[in-house]
């Protein structure tokens, strides 16, 4: 058989810039939770991203909800969340017991819709916070819900896991709202194979994050906690690797852009498939091509055929709303969420992947 095409593995420099900073890590005997590393990536991060300050974290999800509990959410508390997303956005609003109210996406960005917002608002004006997650790598209409939130003096996260690298309007996302949170999972664009990073230009309410993130622990020569803690720090050998990763990142952004711009081209005879939205002032990182089908073949009819060929895709996520957990939460919105992940399938992005790769997992297809 063929070898494995993944839909996005770890993909290591080939100068080997994690090594060095691992290397260093074990050389100076800091393996610990925190060290040398932890500190550089955060400030190397948050130079990237055009921030002030940044927390580096176990992962995206316990960034996400130091964010949330950063922004005042507690026991009861309603908070919009995006439905179109991976359950781990949902999920810390659970952790401190709030309600969320899932919100539909549309068509032209496949994320957060303004208008559901809008309604969202209207019928909760009481909401602590806003969700919203820049999917597959393209930006959500970030300057407009952004606005929105600031009028209603609404705290915005943005769960940006999937699109470290895309620029709306120049501007890197994730650092619109008051808060944004960054995955280094393994399928990520980078990875340091588990770890997040927590973004702000509010300085305090990241070394506050810090602090929760350390177990609360007091300035004392003692163990002693005034405040509920979690171990949340990014480990000193794991921010290494993430220093090292982050030094291809651009290179990796044009690997996963050329992998969708082949897809379009070979594909574009075939009837039957919609690319991802494209906007003007929005360039994404295109971590995952992702494209609907409106013909007779199908989703699973594309994934099973790619599967015996030892080709791994996926379909579009499914709905927060759809969901057996949460399906007794609200929904405000129509379908489109529902249709894209219907219809919706996730081609192979792997940037270590080869032309010929792409031209044997696009003849495939073609032959469907």
């Amino acid at each position: 058989m063929s070898k494995r095409i993944y839909l996005s593995s770890p993909h290591m420099s080939d100068e080997g810039y994690e090594m060095d900073y691992v290397k260093e890590a074990f050389e100076t005997n800091w393996i610990a939770p925190l060290g040398e590393n932890v500190n550089k990536f955060e400030q190397e991060f948050a130079e990237k991203v055009g921030v002030r300050a940044a927390a580096a974290l176990s992962s995206g999800t316990a960034a996400l909800h130091l964010a949330l509990k950063a922004a005042g959410v507690g026991s009861g508390d309603i908070v919009f969340c995006q439905t179109l997303t991976f359950s781990a956005t949902a999920n810390p609003i659970i952790y401190q017991n709030a309600t969320p109210v899932f919100i539909d996406s549309n068509y032209e960005t496949w994320n957060m819709c303004p208008d559901a917002l809008e309604e969202a608002f209207n019928k909760y004006p009481e909401v602590k916070a806003v969700i919203v997650v820049h999917l597959y790598g393209l930006s959500a209409d970030i300057e407009r819900i952004a606005q929105m939130c600031k009028e209603r003096n609404v705290v915005l996260i943005e769960d940006a896991a999937e699109s470290l690298g895309s620029l709306y309007n120049g501007q890197q996302t994730g650092t619109f709202g008051d808060f944004g949170i960054f995955s280094f999972n393994g399928n990520k664009i980078i990875t340091t194979s588990g770890g997040g990073m927590l973004v702000s230009n509010n300085e305090e309410a990241i070394e506050k994050a810090r602090f929760w993130a350390t177990q609360s622990r007091d300035k004392a020569i003692h163990y002693q906690h005034s405040e509920l803690g979690y171990n949340y720090r990014m480990s000193n050998v794991l921010a290494g690797i993430g220093r090292g990763q982050l030094k291809v990142l651009d290179e990796r952004v044009e690997k996963k852009r050329y992998i969708y711009e082949f897809y379009k081209r070979e594909l574009k005879e075939l009837n039957g498939i919609k690319w991802m939205p494209e906007i003007k002032i929005d360039r994404p990182n295109y971590w995952l091509s992702a494209i609907t089908l409106t013909g007779d073949t199908t989703p699973l009819d594309i994934i099973d055929t790619l599967e015996k060929e030892n080709i791994e895709s996926r379909p579009v996520w499914k709905p927060m709303h759809m969901q057996p957990y949460f399906k007794n939460y609200d929904y405000v919105g129509s379908t489109i969420s529902e249709q894209l992940f219907g219809n919706g399938v996730c081609l192979p992005s792997e940037t270590k992947m080869t032309d010929k790769d792409l031209y044997r997992i696009t003849s495939i297809i073609k032959s469907l």
